[in-house]
């Protein structure tokens, strides 16, 4: 059965139980009862089968059965008025306050104009009481409203944060396979190239590869652990990279052939995990795209430690690069890099070679 088909479905099951009471209660009176008296008061429960469909005409017919029933003096309602506790609540909780409040007003009026009909001294405490009774409908369906909106709010909150994650968990993917199989690559050419010719060189990157494979799976598996349902196994609590890993990022790029040298300036201190792991994200990248696309020539990570901010600048000595157009790893680095409000640019230099530069704020509260 369709999702949007139930609650209808429930309607119309609540409106026949309703009516049926309604009728055995009017059949089982000891005064006789005209036809008409039975239509209206089954036209006072009735409509609820279309409540949620179109509450404001569901409720406008259960008022107009009560009152035609009160001008015609046929008394109380066998239905006792739930027709319009249900027709009240539904208004509000399915259209505006302002809706609801026109509906509590002429439900007001009705209850107004049956006491003036049956009754010739009026009572105001018992208007004030069916009042009471008809804005309790009332406050309760405004909740009902406030909640299925803030869970809506919530489901929405919680599909975003999803999103996210998975644009995170790519972008972390990237980042390691990126490097990783790069440095591969470059050092399994190497072994081939010189196998023959220079086993020790080749036995070296043989190595290199064997390593930086290790490591690849490594922080795979302490990615993919977030993501493991099964949680019988106990996941890798070893904390995600950061600049502290820094040296053996630069050594195992520099097996790979470029020259990269480091300069540090301000004094060194730890950064929160999420910056720290931007910040090695963006050297790793960079270092990535030096192996991919400057040749052998040297790079250097300059990383400069400001009072509120730090500062990481990695530049080669590649050729001079024509037809620039952004890819996906620039622009991951730059959506990492907003998330720690970081600004990251990135581009060719005009002597050749290519920079990137981040600026990540330090909170030293």
């Amino acid at each position: 059965m369709p999702t949007l088909l139930r609650p209808v479905l429930a309607d119309v099951l609540l409106a026949i139980l309703l009516t049926a009471l309604t009728v055995a209660t009017a059949i089982g009176q000891p005064a006789a009862v005209s036809p008409w008296a039975l239509l209206l008061a089954v036209l006072s429960v009735a409509p609820v089968a279309l409540r949620q469909i179109a509450p404001v005409l569901t409720m406008l017919l259960i008022i107009a059965a009560v009152g035609v029933a009160s001008l015609f003096g046929y008394g109380d309602l066998p239905s006792g008025g739930i027709g319009l506790l249900v027709a009240m609540f539904s208004v509000a909780t399915l259209r505006s306050r302002r809706v609801a409040a026109v509906m509590f007003a002429a439900t007001v009026a009705l209850l107004a104009l049956v006491y003036l009909t049956e009754r010739d001294d009026l009572v105001w405490s018992q208007i004030a009481q069916a009042a009471l009774i008809i804005a309790g409908a009332w406050v309760l369906g405004e909740g009902t409203r406030r909640w299925a909106r803030r869970t809506e709010k919530l489901a929405a909150d919680a599909e975003r944060a999803v999103s996210e994650e998975r644009v995170r968990i790519a972008r972390e993917l990237h980042d390691i396979l990126a490097h990783h199989m790069s440095v591969i690559s470059l050092q399994a050419g190497l072994a081939e190239y010189v196998l023959e010719a220079d086993q020790p060189t080749a036995r070296k990157a043989i190595g290199t590869v064997a390593d930086t494979g290790r490591e690849a799976m490594l922080e795979m598996r302490r990615l993919l652990d977030v993501l493991r349902v099964d949680r019988d196994e106990e996941p890798d609590l070893r904390p995600q990279p950061g600049l502290e890993m820094l040296d053996e990022l630069i050594a195992r790029t520099r097996t790979a052939g470029p020259a990269v040298t480091v300069v540090v300036g301000g004094p060194a201190r730890p950064l929160p995990p999420g910056p720290d792991l931007c910040a090695y994200r963006m050297v790793q990248e960079s270092l990535t795209n030096v192996l991919k696309h400057a040749g052998p020539g040297g790079a250097q990570v300059a990383l400069e430690y400001g009072p509120h901010t730090l500062t990481i600048r990695v530049t080669d000595d590649g050729p001079v690069v024509r037809g620039y157009t952004e890819g996906h790893g620039i622009r991951g680095m730059r959506e990492r890099a907003a998330l720690y409000g970081g600004v990251l640019t990135a581009g060719p230099r005009p002597a050749g070679g290519f920079a990137v530069s981040l600026r990540l704020p330090l909170d030293d509260r």
